[in-house]
């Protein structure tokens, strides 16, 4: 098939680190490539990529994103007639009017839970476009849409390694916000009596404050470590040997693409019942969904009797990068509600 993958400029495919979105959009297009598929990546000019990439500029952050993803839809339609399916994966609301007009069969991933009531207007006039959401349960919180399928996230295998013999410490990885628990984790891992080793950023000036007041004086702690941002090798290292990841979202996640990474590892996972996270885990098989800092410490108590090679098994049948391939080009050929693999 010839498609098209439309990503944000915000950064680049792949992101240097953080950025589930633009990782998602680089394994998927990856694997379109290595299954033979004729792909064009529209994206930063500065993305990495063996597919072809069209591209308006380097990626850019700023107020001009708008700009120049404007500039990157524009000459998406002026290529449009040489694709069999487009894939949109734009994180705002700018692509829209285009479904209506493309003579291309196109669709849109939500990478987003667009439930701000704000946009109820928005979406209920574009309630035709053919919408792929990141889990079931995205679906409940967003008003009604034109959904064809739900695709869940996808690794490659080779990206980590199982890794049987874990520490003795817990791990948190993600963005340093109120809303992703990094707090909640500290709580957990001092009730337990374990050490945590924290990986991640603030994004912004309000989560940076928040950090710094909230976290911070934590990390002078004997039992808490922060790290900062890491890449994949670090990733590999830091959840590959933990003895359990600890994911407390207070969001209704669409997803959480860094529970896949963890059992990638081998590692289980403790969660919030939070968004998509009880369709990720597998009770008592590859980790334990909670409801509070109480659940979660008992669940420590719990995770020796989870098998690590088994959390790999899961990882590799349920959220390979070929089976998320697989459940797009299903879309992309027009089969419509196309339903997550159990």
């Amino acid at each position: 098939m010839r498609i098209a993958q439309v990503a944000p400029i915000a950064l680049p495919v792949p992101p240097k680190k953080y950025g589930g979105v633009e990782r998602g959009v680089w394994y998927l297009t990856e694997e379109l490539v290595a299954q033979g598929h004729e792909v064009t990546l529209f994206a930063s000019s500065d993305s990495s990529t063996k597919a072809r990439l069209i591209s308006p500029c380097a990626h850019v952050s700023g107020p001009e994103r708008r700009f120049f993803e404007t500039i990157l839809l524009g000459m998406l339609v002026r290529h449009s007639s040489e694709f069999d399916a487009i894939n949109f994966h734009t994180m705002n609301d700018l692509h829209l009017p285009l479904t209506r007009l493309l003579k291309t069969r196109n669709i849109t991933t939500t990478h987003l839970t667009w439930s701000d009531p704000l946009l109820k207007p928005l979406l209920e006039e574009f309630s035709d476009v053919p919408a792929v959401s990141m889990s079931d349960s995205q679906r409940k919180l967003m008003p009604p849409l034109n959904w064809i399928g739900t695709v869940y996230y996808g690794l490659p295998p080779a990206l980590y390694t199982l890794q049987e013999s874990p520490g003795r410490y817990l791990a948190y990885l993600g963005m340093i916000s109120p809303e992703k628990g990094a707090d909640q984790a500290i709580e957990i891992a001092r009730r337990a009596g374990m050490k945590l080793i924290i990986a991640g950023a603030p994004r912004t000036r309000d989560q940076q404050e928040w950090f710094d007041i909230v976290i911070k004086p934590h990390c002078r702690d004997s039992f808490v470590e922060y790290v900062g941002e890491i890449g994949d090798k670090e990733k590999q290292d830091l959840l590959g040997n933990a003895y359990a990841f600890l994911f407390p979202t207070n969001l209704e996640e669409a997803f959480g693409q860094v529970m896949l990474e963890s059992m990638a590892c081998g590692t289980p996972v403790i969660a919030y019942r939070k968004g998509a996270v009880p369709e990720v885990i597998d009770e008592g098989d590859t980790g334990f969904v909670v409801e509070d800092v109480a659940g979660a410490v008992d669940a420590i108590d719990r995770v020796a009797s989870i098998d690590r090679v088994r959390c790999r098994e899961v990882f590799e049948k349920r959220f390979s990068v070929s089976r998320m391939v697989q459940d797009y080009l299903k879309l992309y050929g027009g089969r419509s509600e196309v339903a997550v693999q159990p």
